[in-house]
């Protein structure tokens, strides 16, 4: 056996994704509140990127550093993303790897040398302000609430004030710090005790830890902190309400006190004895072993669903983020037809500062300087090309949708038609995962309220008659059936199949049930109402 070094010539081809082609992407990718602090992120990082403000002596001139909008920044002519665009080749993105080399020359070049000199328009954006002239970010900065502590922290905060034992306050610390996110207390005594630093560790710590845990679910708020399971979670709450410790819109009101104490007495003890046939709904049995009315039954079951089962979650409720859509959809009455635009209103006008591009021609300007500028003109153009390409490409697709899916427009998700992207990939000219990523945590505003563009691609089936049903309007027809079930006497899922078979859409049992769990809709004697 010998070892060697030798060369070889060997022609092939092989697959790149150059590092702008990969950015374009990710730049198609992004929502729309992403994109907007992509692109303030750039601001801040890229000297010579700037806003075009609007009626701005640089918006009028022609030329290619100045993006107006609907324009793309290589000065190209190219028609923007609200014009329909013929023939548009399946390798549109692929022009951004001709960013990999600047030519902020011809960024220069493209310049009016004749023509308005910026006129300071950018200056007082960096230009520090006098103590005249308000600062709308500091004031907006200091109007800001202050920062939400956690859970952890708010209960500290709470154990620091309340009179106990100096003994019991570093164990009830402890405690604290091992509840979980929804205020339980899921160790045991002994797990907790091994779980003690070596200070806290004494011959009495177990009775000194079940003293602290009862001061904590006594006196901290709200109630039901410190709970070991939902059992005592509920009736912690529940003391809480009968010593007049919780507030009335929280628990609702009654006149009559005497009535007040009944139902109180009907939560306790189905709380207490009876947790587990209330999750299986079998009211009828607790009827019979409780010795309560069905009436007074659901009284209590109506005061046990105001009560929290993660009662520490009110310390620091999780906020829903807010969803921007992408793009508007709206019926136009005259013409009979529906129509796309972009909220590209939110999206700044972007453009090379033209100060910049003329420096790099400076020869007397250090080469390491040039360079820099260089580099950062080659920059703003890949990203205001991105922008751009991402709008057309985007609106091109939602138009896609408008044609394929009329009918949910017009008559509801029922009508919704199965619509797979490389149905769309190829009407338009493009890769299905041009289309995957252009549909990806986008939301469009539509007559029928906010929806998820990728909602509109689906799998589907057949009907009886042969028409095409996506898998979600099948979701649809099945929730609307069961809304308008008899709820005394509710539909199994082999009911719940011939329903559905009656309106033509033939499913199996076993899919029914696949949906139904899917939708959230609980079994048929979930459902039952006494």
């Amino acid at each position: 056996m010998r070892f060697e070094a030798s060369q070889h010539m060997r022609m092939g081809q092989h697959m790149k994704l150059a590092p702008r082609m990969i950015q374009s992407m990710e730049i198609l990718q992004m929502p729309l509140a992403e994109l907007e602090e992509r692109i303030e992120q750039e601001l801040e990082n890229n000297p010579t990127l700037e806003i075009l403000e609007p009626g701005s002596s640089a918006e009028a001139d022609a030329g290619g550093a100045a993006v107006p909008e609907g324009e793309s920044a290589s000065g190209d002519g190219r028609e923007g993303p609200s014009e329909e665009r013929q023939g548009e080749d399946a390798d549109s993105f692929e022009r951004l790897e001709g960013f990999e080399e600047s030519n902020p020359e011809a960024v220069e070049n493209s310049f009016d040398e004749g023509g308005p000199q910026l006129d300071g328009q950018f200056e007082g954006l960096s230009r520090a302000r006098d103590g005249s002239e308000p600062d709308a970010k500091m004031e907006a900065m200091a109007s800001a609430p202050a920062r939400q502590g956690s859970i952890a922290e708010q209960l500290r905060a709470q154990w620091g004030v309340v009179e106990v034992d100096e003994v019991l306050r570093p164990y009830g610390e402890f405690i604290i710090d091992n509840l979980d996110g929804d205020g339980y207390l899921r160790a045991g005594t002994g797990e907790l005790v091994e779980r003690l630093p070596p200070g806290l560790r004494r011959a009495d710590a177990s009775d000194l830890l079940e003293r602290a845990l009862k001061a904590v679910q006594l006196f901290l708020e709200p109630a039901g902190v410190g709970a070991r399971d939902a059992r005592e979670c509920l009736l912690l709450q529940l003391d809480a309400i009968e010593d007049g410790e919780t507030a009335d819109d929280v628990v609702g009101a009654w006149d009559d006190q005497e009535e007040r104490a009944q139902v109180i007495h009907a939560a306790r003890l189905l709380a207490s004895d009876f947790l587990d046939d209330l999750m299986n709904n079998r009211l009828p049995r607790i009827v019979e072993r409780s010795g309560l009315s069905m009436d007074r039954i659901k009284q209590g079951l109506v005061l046990l669903r105001r009560l929290s089962l993660s009662p520490a979650r009110r310390l620091a409720p999780e906020e829903a983020a807010p969803i921007v859509p992408d793009g508007f959809i709206e019926y136009d009455e005259d013409q009979d037809r529906y129509y796309a635009y972009l909220n590209d209103a939110r999206l700044p006008n972007l453009q090379v500062n033209r100060e910049y591009a003329k420096l790099t021609r400076d020869r007397s300007m250090p080469q390491r300087d040039r360079e820099f500028i260089r580099t950062n003109i080659g920059n703003a153009q890949w990203l205001i090309d991105a922008v751009e390409q991402r709008k057309r490409t985007l609106l091109r697709v939602i138009e896609a949708v408008i044609d394929a899916q009329r009918e949910y427009f017009d008559f509801g998700p029922q009508s919704l038609k199965p619509l797979p992207m490389t149905l769309v990939a190829e009407k338009l000219g493009i890769h299905v995962a041009t289309v995957s990523r252009a549909v990806a945590e986008k939301y469009v505003m539509t007559p029928r309220g906010v929806v998820p563009l990728r909602g509109f691609f689906t799998g589907g089936t057949q009907t009886e008659s042969g028409e095409d049903i996506s898998w979600d309007a099948i979701k649809a027809a099945l929730r609307e059936v069961v809304d308008q079930e008899d709820k005394s006497k509710p539909l199994s899922d082999d009911a719940l199949a011939e329903a559905l078979k009656g309106r033509g859409l033939e499913i199996a049992r076993r899919t029914v049930a696949k949906y139904r769990e899917q939708l959230s809709i609980p079994t048929a004697r979930l459902r039952k109402t006494f």
